[in-house]
C-alpha cells in the first residue's frame, strides 16, 4: 500500500464520525456552525476536570524541547504560553479564561493597558508596585527596557520583531550588550517606561503582551545562555534544566498572588520530560495510570491516536481541541530558483493535494482545508478563496503553467519538524502528480526554527504556519511577506523570503490607516493579491488536539496561544495522586 492509502486508513473513522465538517471554519463555539456535529470540536469553550486543587506535581510529556526561553527569543505560541504563565511577566497580558474572554486584554506587570499621547505614537506605562523577581529584588521599568534592546542583538535570534518594527530611532541598533541604549525607550524612574513609536499604533497595548516586554535585569545578562536559566518574575522559577531530557519548575516564594489576577500557580512544581515519542505520550495519557493520571501533553496528539480516543466517552471528554487560529503554509523559497519564478509558484497552488494533508493530519475533524493567507479569525469567520482551486488540486493545470515556464521536471527539498513527516508525505506524493519531485529533510521540533530561519541552511520548501500575536491582520501579513523582515540568521515569519515592492508600499500605506474597519479590510484585499503572487501555499487550518490525564483540573485550549493548554489556571484535582 502506498502511504497515502495507510494513513487514509488510519483516519478513516475520524473522517467518518466527522459526518462532513469539513469546509470553511467557523469560529462560534457550543451548538451553532459546523463544530456541533465535529466529534473533536465537543468540549470547544470549556474547562475540564473541575476546579484544580492548591498543591502537587503537574508533569508535561513532551517530545520536544523548547525552542527558545529566553524571552528576547520567545515566539513560537505554545512557548510563549508557558513561558509568560510560569516564568515571566509581560507589561500586559490576556485573560485565562476559555473562547471569546480569552482574547481580552488585562494589565499584568502595568497597573493599566498603558497611556497612548502623541497622536497614538508615545505609550507610558507605570509598573505594580511590589513585583519581585526570584531573589526578591524589585522589577524595575529599567529591566523592561533592557530586554527590549535585548531583542535586537544579532546573537539572541528567533524573538519577535515588534519592537523593530515599532520603535523610532532603531536602525542599525545592535542591542545593549556594548553598552548601546535606546533613545526612543525612556525610564524617567523605576516604575515608569515610555515607548516612543516611529507611527500611531493604536494597538500597542496588545503588543505589550509578548515576551519581549517581560523584565530582564542587566546584572542577569548570559547571552546566549540565558535560554538555559531566565530569571524568573514569575510564579515559578527553574530548580533544573537538563536541555532535551527534563525541565523542573518550582514555586517562586516571591511571587505575590495580589500583584497578579491572571495566574493561579495551583501546582507546587510542574516538571517538563521531553524527548518521548508522540504515539507513546498519547497512549500513556489515554490509560491515564499512576503518575500518568497528572500528566498533560506539550505538542499535538498524533494522527493515528484519533480513533482511540474520539468513540470513547471517557477519553474524548479528556481531549481539549480548539481551532490554531492559525494558517499553515507551504513556504517557497523565492529567493533562488525554481521558487524565483511567479509562474513556477502559481503551478505550485495547483500542484498539491490539499486533501491529502488534511488525511494525513487526523482527517475533517483535526483539520480543515486552508484557500487564503488570513485565517478566518481575521477575515469575519470565513476565509476567502480567491484561486478557487478543488482541494485535491489540478495536476493537469500545473503541469501546464510548468511547461509555460520550461520547467517541466523539478527536484526540490523539503523540510519539515518531525511531527510533520506524515503531511510532507502527503505534500511529496500529491507534488508527484505534476512532475515535481520532493526529497523530504526532517528536522528535530527543538531545533527546527533554528534552521529554517538561517538563510545558510534554508530549503527549497517550508511547512509550518503563522498565527496572530493578537486579532489584527497588523500581526500576519507583515510578518509574513514584507520583505524588510527577512534577516540571515532568526528570520521568522518570512520564511519565503518574498521580496516585493509593491507589497512593501501597501503594507506601509495599510499601517497608516486610522480607521481600524478600513485597515481589516485592506489587509483582506491585500491576501487576494498576494494569493496572485503564490509565495507561498496554504494549505490547513487546524486544531490542537491536546490529551490530558484523569487528574488534571482547570484545563483548557487558550484561543491566543494556538489552543495550547493555559499553565496560568492548569492544576490536580488530587494533588496527593501525583508523583514527581
Amino acid at each position: 500500500m502506498t502511504k497515502r492509502t495507510q494513513l487514509a486508513l488510519a483516519t478513516a473513522l475520524v473522517a467518518a464520525l466527522a459526518l462532513g465538517a469539513s469546509g470553511c471554519s467557523d469560529t462560534k463555539k457550543g451548538s451553532e456552525g459546523a463544530g456541533a456535529s465535529n466529534p473533536a470540536a465537543a468540549n470547544d469553550g470549556k474547562i475540564l476536570g473541575g476546579s484544580p486543587v492548591k498543591g502537587g506535581t503537574l508533569t508535561v510529556l513532551s517530545n520536544q524541547d523548547f525552542a527558545h526561553l529566553d524571552p528576547a527569543r520567545n515566539w513560537v505560541m505554545p512557548t510563549m504560553d508557558f513561558g509568560t504563565r510560569l516564568l515571566y511577566r509581560t507589561l500586559v497580558t490576556f485573560k485565562a479564561e476559555p473562547g471569546k474572554g480569552g482574547s481580552e486584554l488585562v494589565p499584568d506587570l502595568a497597573t493599566d493597558l498603558g497611556t497612548p499621547s502623541n497622536g497614538g505614537r508615545t505609550w507610558t506605562f507605570t509598573l505594580k508596585e511590589g513585583v519581585k523577581y526570584e531573589d526578591g529584588s524589585p522589577v524595575k521599568a529599567q529591566d523592561v527596557k533592557y530586554n527590549v534592546e535585548r531583542s535586537f542583538a544579532p546573537d539572541l535570534t528567533g524573538g519577535p520583531d515588534y519592537a523593530a518594527q515599532y520603535l523610532a530611532g532603531t536602525e542599525g541598533y545592535k542591542g545593549p550588550l556594548q553598552g548601546q541604549h535606546l533613545d526612543s525607550v525612556k525610564t524617567p524612574d523605576d516604575r515608569t517606561i515610555v515607548f516612543e513609536l516611529k507611527r500611531p499604533v493604536a494597538e500597542f497595548s496588545a503588543t505589550a503582551t509578548l515576551p519581549t516586554f517581560s523584565p530582564v535585569p542587566q546584572s542577569q545578562e548570559k547571552g546566549t545562555q540565558y535560554d538555559a536559566r531566565p530569571f524568573s518574575s514569575g510564579p515559578y522559577k527553574i530548580e533544573s534544566y537538563d536541555r532535551d531530557k527534563k525541565l523542573v519548575l518550582v514555586r517562586n516564594e516571591h511571587w505575590d498572588a495580589n500583584t497578579d489576577t491572571v495566574r493561579k500557580a495551583y501546582p507546587d512544581k510542574f516538571v517538563v520530560v521531553m524527548g518521548l515519542k508522540g504515539g507513546q505520550i498519547d497512549d500513556r495519557i489515554i490509560a491515564g495510570e499512576g503518575a500518568d493520571a497528572s500528566t498533560v501533553q506539550y505538542a499535538d496528539m498524533r494522527p493515528e491516536s484519533a480513533p482511540k480516543v474520539l468513540p470513547k466517552p471517557d477519553v474524548k471528554a479528556r481531549l481539549i481541541a480548539e481551532s490554531k487560529g492559525c494558517t499553515e503554509m507551504l513556504y517557497l523559497n523565492n529567493s533562488r530558483a525554481p521558487f524565483d519564478d511567479p509562474k513556477v509558484r502559481e503551478a505550485m497552488q495547483y500542484a498539491v493535494d490539499k486533501e491529502a494533508v488534511v488525511t494525513a493530519g487526523g482527517g475533517p475533524a483535526l483539520n480543515e482545508i486552508a484557500t487564503a493567507y488570513l485565517p478566518p479569525a481575521l477575515t469575519g469567520g470565513k476565509q476567502a478563496d480567491t484561486l478557487k482551486i478543488a482541494p485535491a488540486g489540478d495536476p493537469a493545470k500545473a503541469k501546464e503553467l510548468l511547461k509555460a515556464a520550461g520547467k517541466e521536471k523539478l527536484k526540490v527539498s523539503l523540510s519539515v519538524s518531525t511531527g510533520d513527516k506524515g503531511a510532507a508525505e502527503a505534500i511529496q506524493q500529491g507534488l508527484s502528480r505534476a512532475g515535481i519531485e520532493v526529497v523530504i529533510d526532517t528536522v528535530d521540533p527543538g531545533a527546527y526554527y533554528d534552521v529554517i530561519g538561517d538563510l545558510a541552511t534554508t530549503p527549497d520548501m517550508t511547512f509550518t504556519g503563522w498565527c496572530p500575536d493578537y486579532p489584527s491582520g497588523s500581526t500576519w501579513i507583515p510578518f509574513v511577506f514584507d520583505g524588510r523582515t527577512i534577516k540571515d540568521k532568526g528570520n521568522q515569519g518570512n520564511y519565503s523570503q518574498f521580496r516585493d515592492e509593491a507589497t512593501i508600499k501597501r503594507i506601509d500605506e495599510i499601517n497608516n490607516m486610522a480607521d481600524a474597519k478600513q485597515a481589516n479590510q485592506a489587509w483582506i484585499d491585500l491576501d487576494a493579491e498576494l494569493m496572485k503572487k503564490s509565495p507561498s501555499i496554504p494549505i490547513l487550518l487546524e486544531r490542537k488536539p491536546l490529551l490530558v490525564g484523569p487528574n488534571i483540573a482547570g484545563a483548557f485550549g487558550h484561543p491566543v496561544w494556538t489552543g495550547e493548554i493555559d499553565y496560568a489556571t492548569v492544576g490536580l484535582k488530587d494533588p496527593s495522586k501525583s508523583q514527581g
